[in-house]
Parts: C-alpha cells; structure tokens; sequence
C-alpha cells in the first residue's frame, strides 16, 4: 500500500527551503510519497496525508494563533505529525528555556518580561550586571524583532524596549560575547541520535547569526564532550523529537543552550553525508510505527 506525506512548508518556500528539497526523492526511494504543503493553505484536505512532518514554516511565529489553531486541527483528525503537537507547542514559547534549566541543562541566563512591562526591563538587567542584553519575544523565530542593547537606554533603546514588550511577553537575556567571538554551535540529532555540527558566525557588528542579518554557517568537528552536553539536552525531554537543532556556546568545557529547535529549524543536512537519506530513514520507520498502531 502506498503511503503518502506532506511536508509543511510557508507561502514564501512552497517547494520547500533548499535543504529540504532532496527529501521528497529520498522518501521516494523508500516507497513513501511526499510533497511540499503550505501549513496555511486553506483548501488542503490534511486527512489524505498519513503523516505531516512540520518543515520550512518560517512564519508561525507571525500568525501564532492560526498556526496553534492548524496543529489542532492536525491532531484532531488522528494523523501522525512529526515533530508531534504537544512538543511543538512546548517548544514554541521560549519559556522552555526555564523549564530546561530546572531539568538540569546548563542554559543562558533567561528572564521573562510581561507583556507592557517595559518600565521592568533596563531595571531588571541593571540588577543582573547586565550592561549588554538581548530582548526579543518569546514566540518568535530567525531574528525577529530581536534587539541587543545597552544600558543606560537611551531614547531609541527605550522605543524599541515598547515596542517589543508590546507584542507580548519577551525573553531578556545578556548578551553573549561567545558568539561574535567563537560561534555559535548548532548541532542536528535525527531520532534522537547525534548526526552533525555547523557553526554559525554573525556578521561584523551584528550578534544574530541567522543569514537573514548576514550571518555564515559551515561544518565544524565539534569537541565530544560538547556532544554528549548537547546530547543530554534531548534526553530530558519528555519524548525522543524525530528531528532537534540544539544550539548553544562552548564556555570552556561547558555547552550553554541558547536555542532548543524542535518546529522548523533548518538542519543543514548538506554539511554531512548521507543526512538526507537519515532522515528519510527515520521519517519511514515512524511512518510504519504510526500505521501499525491504528
């Protein structure tokens, strides 16, 4: 019997994100039809899939409500989705950082300002010793609307303060000097287990690493004992996700998490050989799981 997958993708990439697009035939090779899907696409009948694997939505974070609102629809019908609803939502709210550091992972300082609170933030930083920190929202995704700032504020730093907290509750963490300086690691587990390293490097004056602000990415042999750190990270969690990015700074011999991605990172599959067909592999073996069950 045939078997048949969408891959999520947004309006902007609708033949998916260029790391994914050697996918489709590397599921094709094991008798698994997929194709790219616009998560938003209204017309879409979700229940002809038999499975959907959450890709290239790059825009949830602008459109959150629609984007909770499609994943229950998802879970309502009883197709299998992959990385599952309950994660994706866990992960989402970047509060996941708070409750990571209670599980035991070593993570960046974090701190949640309320919604309108814009008064608490250069407060609250001033009595961290932070003299340089980054705010951004807690539902948000490649940059946006993340600003690294310095204290005292002046009256452009106090505009964009507002107008982040405005938005909704935002994450405010000190800036890490790691990142300009070294890099950033990313590192890509498929079903749980370790697959490979990139390192991302901002631009000269910039603190994101993403490529939307000019940022770099290319393979790198990361330390095992950074590894092993990044690796105990999924292992608190409460399900073994089919794909993560963990991401993080090496402090000495310590990995700090920044960023735990479980929605739609990009896992740089073309840094290491045979990744792609890893994937597959894994997205089929779930796949098989998934019918057998019903």
């Amino acid at each position: 019997m045939s078997r048949r997958i969408a891959l999520a993708t947004y309006e902007r990439a609708p033949q998916l994100a260029p790391d994914d697009q050697l996918l489709p035939p590397a599921l094709a090779s094991l008798g698994v039809f997929a194709e790219p899907v616009v998560w938003s696409s209204k017309s879409t009948k979700w229940d002809q899939y038999d499975a959907v694997v959450i890709r290239s939505c790059w825009d949830y974070h602008l459109c959150f409500a629609e984007f909770l609102a499609w994943l229950a629809v998802l879970e309502a019908s009883g197709i299998a989705v992959f990385n599952s609803p309950k994660l994706v939502r866990w992960n989402a709210d970047k509060r996941y950082l708070l409750d990571l550091a209670q599980r035991g992972v070593a993570t960046i300082p974090t701190m949640i300002v309320p919604r309108g609170r814009s008064r608490d933030v250069e407060p609250l930083a001033v009595a961290e010793g932070w003299t340089r920190f980054v705010l951004k929202p807690t539902v948000s995704a490649s940059g946006y609307e993340t600003y690294s700032l310095r204290t005292p504020l002046d009256a452009n730093a106090r505009a964009l303060v507002a107008q982040v907290t405005a938005l909704g509750d935002a994450l405010l963490q000190p800036l890490v000097d790691e990142v300009a300086r070294d890099g950033e690691y990313s590192f890509t587990f498929i079903d749980g287990t370790f697959s490979h390293a990139t390192l991302k490097r901002a631009a000269p004056g910039e603190f994101r690493v993403q490529t939307e602000h000019g940022g770099s990415v290319e393979p790198v042999v990361a330390a095992q004992s950074l590894v092993e750190q990044a690796t105990h990270v999924l292992r608190v969690l409460p399900e073994t996700p089919l794909y993560a990015r963990v991401d993080g700074v090496a402090r000495g011999d310590a990995f700090l998490l920044m960023e735990l991605e479980l929605i739609e990172p990009n896992l740089f599959l073309a840094a290491a050989d045979d990744a792609t067909e890893r994937l597959a592999r894994a997205i089929n073996r779930r796949l098989s799981r998934s019918r057998s069950s019903i």
